[in-house]
């Protein structure tokens, strides 16, 4: 249930955004082949484009921006994330896809003493009022959850970042998706599987505290091989179908990332789990006629 939180947590972040100032990472070595930062060249474009892998929420000191990073982003156009983080109407459009619209509440996929158990947690993890709780997913609660795997009290975003350095530079942002799109994929799971997850999740903190910081080491290392192997891989991924959660997304997103940087160069940050294998964004892009490499 982490990882497919973490999959979907661009949805969360569009509500819950940090917007702290970048910080620049102290290593800006990357190894060979290993890179959170592509170039997109070739294919009749004039100039290239480039792809970020970012991780949705972060401490200050894990959080990498280097000084390549910041060029890339100054010799662009146009920034692009997974939604269009500066529309108006996206936190509205959010919170509505949050809620639970099918005459259920949170309180009847458990027991009272579950729910009992639940309900607290949250409130105090969350500060989610119980009214709210109640009417809340559970994907979108363990989403929040996966948010709160930090182990600092005020995380980095890299999309709050971006943001803010593309508005400085009075660049404009646009989406891969619409917040529909992402509420689709949410509605996508099996709802009693979700509510099942998310009381495991507050019963062994440890275990998904464990399989984040996996997750962070890799993304430290600009690993994305890794990052990728450890979301396929991860028991809470199986029997979940990672063509609605991961590689459908990818594929849907190659014409749009495909019309925008035929224009004009794009800055493209997406969750580093959509870049890697063979049906990620590095791949997809490479096989529809594009030159994709790691900037050092």
């Amino acid at each position: 249930m982490l990882r497919l939180a973490l999959l979907c947590c661009s949805f969360i972040i569009g509500f819950t955004a940090c917007t702290a100032n970048a910080k620049k990472n102290k290593n800006g070595e990357i190894r060979h082949g290993k890179s959170l930062l592509w170039r997109i060249s070739g294919n009749g474009l004039d100039k290239p484009s480039y792809l970020l892998g970012t991780i949705h929420v972060i401490c200050k000191d894990d959080y990498i921006w280097t000084d390549s990073m910041q060029k890339a982003l100054d010799n662009t156009q146009k920034i692009c994330f997974e939604m269009d983080m500066d529309d108006p109407s996206l936190q509205m459009k959010v919170a509505t896809g949050l809620l639970i619209n099918d005459g259920k509440t949170l309180e009847d996929y458990y027991t009272p003493e579950e729910y009992r158990r639940l309900s607290a947690h949250l409130q105090d993890s969350l500060g989610i009022p119980a009214m709210f709780v109640n009417k809340m997913k559970p994907v979108a609660l363990s989403a929040l959850l996966a948010t709160r795997l930090v182990s600092c009290a005020m995380p980095e975003s890299y999309e709050g970042n971006i943001m803010k350095l593309a508005q400085k530079q009075n660049k404009e942002i646009v989406g891969l998706e619409t917040p529909e799109d992402q509420i689709a994929v949410f509605d996508k799971m099996n709802a009693d599987s979700a509510a099942s997850g998310l009381l495991d999740a507050i019963d062994h903190p440890d275990s998904m505290k464990v399989g984040f910081d996996k997750l962070l080491t890799a993304y430290k290392a600009q690993d994305l091989a890794a990052m990728y192997r450890l979301i396929i891989e991860s028991p809470d991924m199986k029997g979940a179908d990672l063509n609605d959660f991961l590689f459908n997304r990818n594929k849907n997103w190659i014409p749009g990332i495909a019309a925008l940087i035929k224009k004009e160069p794009v800055f493209i940050a997406v969750g580093a789990g959509h870049l890697w294998g063979d049906e990620g964004v590095i791949s997809l892009l490479r096989k529809a006629g594009y030159t994709v490499e790691p900037v050092q």
